[in-house]
């Protein structure tokens, strides 16, 4: 096919897509790039272009594109036993079970299957109602928990809330988002205040007896948001000392993401009673899990399914990513990688200290926040910046991803198998990308 016909063809797929799709679904780019195949750390669109991929399908292309080592097994289960609901055991269902019993932190042990994030939070909160016997869930402002009903309602940021909250027993803490403390305050002086309020919030907005805590060791959608060491032991003593139960939401920063350990949550020495999970498990599969304490599971006495929860398809391939991220030790390859990275953006920064406000994350879940005027003590946001920037890594073969409340920060968040010389050329053309913006 000639250049001409494969632009054509481009062109057909935006303007279907534009026609029989939702407005709402969203795409990148002033001209959305018609994505066609991939391998490893790359992707190629309809055109014949070549990108780097540092946003991974949000976090979830965690072991490269196309990985013969997932693909392979996939292909394989796929002409064994595709489904089956929940309603019968299989080999890759309970395979995966025990070894996410074997690797997540603490007491959780049994796990429930879905097919989303969305659907793993709401097992998640079911979970801790019915063990606690209260109903109030606190979450966090600036966090995201998908677009279910409930999951809206727990979700705090305006732009992904379609219809008011419809879960009155939510409630909304302050988030640990030291760049733009809510009290005002800098941190290590604060004394880490925005967690301390968390007993006033309950004493205050609540029957003072709670379900749970939810909360992503690292806010995903809300711009990469990175709490303070102190900052979970805090909060998850207040929340346990009021009744309720920890809920970590691991959709984003699980599974090596945020460098050396498997989950977020370990980086800041608190272990969940409850743990939430979807994303970066299967490397694009749709899988969510849900995974308790057996204390909190086995209090979960009515009747539950998921059609495709858990489907031999979606199991086999989360089992081989998972065996992929242990053989290769990818946490520590994120480790070492995200550090490099960091030390690269840290330097952009150095070279652009009006536009870049913040640089925050850990591992290879990192994040530049962009702003009018951080010398001149200006930190309105900037979405025009971060728009341009897009527009300009976008022509130079790069791939990377925004967040927060008002859509100034840059998520970058390369598959954990990437490369030393592949973050090398991020980077540079980042900077290419910094001085074209002038």
């Amino acid at each position: 096919m000639d250049q001409t016909a494969q632009q054509g063809s481009s062109q057909d797929v935006r303007d279907k897509h534009k026609k029989y799709l939702l407005p709402a679904v969203a795409n990148y780019y002033t001209e959305p790039i018609v994505l066609e195949s991939g391998s490893g750390m790359h992707v190629r669109d309809t055109d014949g272009r070549e990108y780097l991929d540092f946003f991974g399908g949000i976090l979830t292309v965690s072991v490269g594109h196309c990985n013969p080592a997932v693909n392979d097994p996939v292909k394989a289960q796929l002409d064994r036993l595709g489904h089956v609901s929940t309603l019968y055991p299989t080999l890759p269902i309970v395979e995966l079970a025990e070894r996410l019993a074997r690797i997540t932190p603490g007491k959780l042990q049994k796990s429930m299957f879905t097919t989303s994030g969305s659907e793993a939070d709401d097992t998640a909160v079911v979970l801790a109602q019915i063990f606690t016997g209260a109903q109030e869930i606190i979450a966090l402002r600036h966090g995201y928990s998908g677009r279910g009903v409930l999951s809206q309602s727990l979700t705090a940021l305006a732009s992904w809330r379609a219809v008011p909250s419809q879960v009155a027993a939510i409630k909304h803490a302050m988030a640990p988002y030291c760049y733009r403390c809510p009290m005002g305050l800098k941190y290590p002086d604060c004394e880490v205040r925005c967690a301390q309020d968390l007993k006033e919030l309950i004493q205050t907005t609540t029957t003072g007896n709670i379900a749970g805590f939810l909360a992503e060791p690292i806010q995903g959608v809300g711009g990469f948001v990175t709490p303070p060491k102190e900052y979970f032991q805090i909060a998850v003593d207040i929340v346990r000392e009021h009744g309720g139960v920890f809920i970590c939401d691991e959709v984003q920063t699980g599974f090596g993401r945020c460098g050396g350990k498997m989950f977020g949550i370990e980086h800041w020495g608190v272990e969940p009673e409850i743990m939430t999970m979807a994303k970066g498990v299967a490397n694009g599969m749709p899988l969510g899990v849900t995974i308790a304490t057996d204390e909190i599971a086995d209090s979960f006495k009515k009747l539950t399914v998921s059609t495709f929860g858990g489907n031999p398809i979606s199991a086999a391939a989360a089992n081989a990513t998972l065996d992929f991220i242990e053989n290769e030790e990818l946490p520590e390859n994120s480790k070492k990688q995200g550090a490099r990275l960091r030390t690269g953006l840290e330097e952009l920064q150095r070279q652009h200290p009006e536009a870049i406000g913040d640089v925050r994350g850990l591992g290879l879940m990192q994040a530049l926040e962009l702003v009018a005027d951080e010398t001149a003590g200006d930190r309105t946001p900037a979405p025009e910046i971060a728009a341009r920037l897009f527009e300009e890594t976008k022509k130079r073969g790069l791939l990377i991803g925004k967040g927060g409340l008002y859509g100034n920060v840059i998520r970058i968040s390369p598959p954990l198998t990437v490369s030393a010389s592949e973050v090398d050329e991020a980077l540079r053309i980042f900077g290419e990308a910094f001085t074209a913006l002038g």
